[in-house]
């Protein structure tokens, strides 16, 4: 016993002598002034840089104001932010790096370009600031034209507003590009600060493995376009946990690019985006409050959400193939969606839940979306669930179990109501147009199962409203306890509408399906 206490005792007198050993790099040392005016670009990356150079360590920020250019986080380094410390972006776009591209021209980073670097950190109590303020113009809303509304219920008048801005979103000026970005990165950590006023995407991973971002608070306007809050591109055994993002654009992105939106040096690059899991987070966007997918060349598969609000977005979920690479193994259980309809040019039409796969890329072969599971979701929205496949790629083995769906009547309808959102797509037909609504439509799938759906119309008034689900080129399908009706404001709506479905088992009496 004596040994096995003196043994405990020296392991403890190591860990204290390793803490007691951690170096640390005081930004202040090196020139900075957090003075709310000093631009401290040179002085802070002279920190990180003798931090880098001695084997890393902790870079800490005391509590002030730091404006600052692009800065390099290196291997190894902890950029450590104290309660009170500001890391903020100069007003000054020519204080930032550049770089230039044929299709984009000459851009800049935005506050901390990261790449290739290992063991890398963002820690503590501070925070990142954008300085969002100086890079739009806040009094100007942008407009969707006339070609991309033309086939809407409210062709000229979709969306429109009658007086200020609306929903947005605001008109940007030149501004820097992804405000934190890790490129080729591995064992990532960001940890607790907040990231507040992003002008562009606010926090990027591409390319990178091993990445956990834990406790942020992450804050855009919501009037700010492309202002994302984490887009996760061609990245792998991804954690986001425990945050509070709210973002102008798409909260959460998940998406298989072989190229970074408007970064040099990532095209042809081939990883595939796996092993990603989101959960206990409050989410709300302007756009999507989840996003995976879109002009995909690599495969995204096993995402895992789990036990998130999202709430006060134009819509919750959507999952998007348009390109090669597929969807795979996704699963979203315990979820909260709350989704509404918008004025301005926002993508998404008030779908708490939407999926589609339809070209969006010549002289491609489409990617399918396969395993996509539902589980305890309760929906409130202004919109229908969408399940939008094609017959050049159906979706397949599609399951809803145990959702709730209050369908709300909005105020909106008659500016923005009554229409399918799928922009992004090839033919002018498709992209965005009016449509009848039911509240689940699911069409071109090869095996839908749902069960336990709870379907409830609230004070519904529109006109275009239909049926509680409907089904068209499915093949496979099973319908069990679902409790709902068809639209009580049209006296043709059924509970269930069969078109062009086959193996279909429905347990509801024969007055209910309607088929054709």
């Amino acid at each position: 016993m004596l040994r096995l206490a003196r043994l405990l005792t020296v392991l403890l007198l190591c860990t204290l002598s390793g803490h007691a050993q951690t170096v640390t790099y005081l930004v202040t040392k090196y020139g900075a002034v957090g003075d709310g005016r000093t631009l401290n670009t040179k002085s802070i990356q002279r920190a990180i840089d003798a931090c880098s150079r001695a084997g890393g360590g902790q870079v800490q920020v005391p509590a002030g104001t730091f404006i600052t250019g692009t800065l390099q986080l290196k291997s190894n380094v902890d950029l450590h932010l104290e309660s009170g410390a500001v890391v903020k972006g100069s007003p000054n776009l020519n204080d930032y790096g550049t770089y230039t591209l044929p299709q984009y021209g000459l851009n800049h980073y935005g506050v901390l370009y990261t790449e290739k670097a290992e063991n890398v950190a963002i820690t503590g109590l501070g925070t990142i600031d954008g300085n969002d303020q100086v890079f739009f113009e806040w009094d100007k809303a942008k407009t969707l034209d006339t070609a991309t509304t033309r086939y809407t219920r409210q062709k000229t008048n979709y969306r429109k507003v009658v007086s200020g801005i609306g929903d947005g979103p605001v008109v940007p000026k030149d501004r820097p590009r992804q405000m934190v970005i890790f490129a080729q990165c591995k064992n990532v950590q960001v940890r607790n600060v907040s990231i507040l006023h992003s002008p562009f995407w606010t926090m990027h991973f591409a390319d990178c493995d091993a990445v956990l971002v834990s406790g942020i608070r992450l804050w855009t306007s919501m009037l700010a376009p492309n202002a994302d809050g984490i887009d996760v591109t061609s990245s792998s055994n991804v954690t986001i946990t425990d945050c509070d993002i709210r973002a102008g654009d798409d909260a959460i992105a998940i998406v298989g690019y072989d190229h970074h939106f408007e970064m040099s040096g990532f095209s042809g690059l081939r990883h595939v985006s796996e092993n990603i899991t989101v959960s206990n987070c409050h989410l709300q966007s302007y756009s999507s409050g989840i996003r995976i997918g879109f002009l995909d060349q690599n495969t995204v598969r096993n995402v895992n959400v789990s036990n998130c609000n999202i709430t006060n977005s134009t819509r919750g979920i959507g999952i998007f193939l348009r390109d090669e690479g597929s969807l795979e193994n996704l699963t979203f259980t315990n979820i909260n969606i709350d989704t509404k309809l918008r004025t301005g040019d926002w993508w998404g039409n008030g779908e708490p839940i939407h999926i589609s796969a339809i070209r969006g890329k010549e002289n491609v072969k489409l990617g399918h979306i396969r395993n996509v599971r539902f589980d305890n979701i309760n929906c409130r929205g202004e919109n229908g669930i969408l399940v939008y496949g094609t017959e050049e790629s159906m979706i397949e083995d599609l399951s809803f179990n145990h959702v709730t769906f209050d369908f709300v009547d909005s105020q909106l309808n008659s500016v923005a109501g009554g229409n399918v959102d799928l922009r992004g797509v090839l033919g002018d037909k498709n992209q965005l147009f009016a449509r009848d609504i039911p509240a689940f439509l699911g069409q071109y799938v090869k095996r839908l199962s749902i069960s336990d759906f709870k379907l409830q119309w609230v004070n519904p008034k529109a006109a275009f409203l239909t049926h509680g689900i409907e089904t068209d080129h499915v093949n496979g399908l099973q319908v069990h306890n679902f409790q709902g009706t068809g639209a009580p404001t049209n006296a043709k709506a059924s509970a269930v509408l069969l078109k062009n479905t086959s193996n279909a088992v429905v347990d509801r009496s024969k007055k209910d399906i309607k088929k054709l």
